[in-house]
């Protein structure tokens, strides 16, 4: 098989039916943005601890512990937002399979979960065929790729509310200010209190945590490229009290801004 390529726009993958990295974002905390991804392949991410947020045709998927998203051949995807992730990415041609039929009408992401020993067992198979690309034993990756494709179930529900999925489209939508609970509530047409009761059960973090973890994303970005002041990147991302922003950041990363663009930019 051939080396591992990079999801990217350019890659060849020709001679590459499937590949597989083990993802590991622990203490990772670059700022820039993944590029948007189109593969010729069923691209599939499956998250042992961890979380990943990945937009698929402008859609967000919040992979969590015990959880796969695949994404069907030539879909644009790229990764939003991580926190240290762990756990399989890749990708695979419906030719490798034995029998292709049940992904035959996968026109959509598919997103499901899979709970104690189940998903004991999914990241072992995940694991086994991680270990067998990279000694190049072909042949049992196509089992194991038949093997996890016996456990999917192409018609169970997207895992996250409708309500919820467009908060966080909006909220990391790079084009706009990020706003406050009450502006999102304002869009979605229902109530502060439902919105915020809707992303806590379902992401297990709160508006208000997302919406700073969006600023913080986007401080680090202008902290690392430019020389702007922190008090202007502070309100360009919503915050007008430098205070706070300072505190802020260095909740959400441990070291204050000024610390952080040294880091970025030594």
């Amino acid at each position: 098989m051939e080396p591992k390529p990079h999801w990217s726009p350019d890659a060849d993958f020709s001679s590459c039916p499937f590949f597989i990295r083990r993802m590991d974002t622990m203490g990772l905390i670059k700022p820039a943005e993944a590029p948007v991804a189109q593969l010729p392949l069923i691209g599939f991410i499956y998250v042992t601890s961890g979380e990943v947020l990945v937009n698929v045709d402008g859609t967000p998927f919040l992979c969590q512990p015990g959880q796969i998203l695949l994404i069907p051949q030539q879909h644009p995807f790229a990764i939003r937002y991580y926190r240290s992730a762990m756990g399989y990415t890749g990708g695979f041609a419906p030719s490798m399979l034995a029998d292709s039929k049940p992904l035959r009408y996968l026109s959509a992401p598919l997103h499901q979960g899979f709970w104690f020993d189940e998903g004991a067992f999914m990241a072992e198979l995940f694991n086994m065929l991680a270990t067998s690309f990279e000694k190049g034993d072909s042949a049992f990756v196509e089992k194991g790729l038949d093997l996890l494709l016996s456990r999917l179930k192409p018609n169970l529900p997207a895992v996250l509310p409708a309500a919820v999925s467009s908060f966080l489209e909006s909220v990391f939508d790079a084009g706009r200010m990020p706003g406050t609970i009450a502006f999102y509530a304002d869009e979605a047409g229902i109530s502060e209190n439902y919105l915020s009761r809707l992303v806590k059960q379902a992401t297990g973090r709160s508006v208000g945590a997302w919406i700073d973890i969006v600023r913080i994303q986007r401080a680090k970005r202008l902290l690392s490229s430019t020389d702007l002041p922190v008090i202007d990147i502070a309100a360009s991302v919503g915050v007008e009290d430098q205070s706070y922003f300072s505190r802020l950041f260095k909740k959400e990363t441990g070291i204050t801004p000024s610390a952080f663009r040294k880091k970025m930019q030594g």
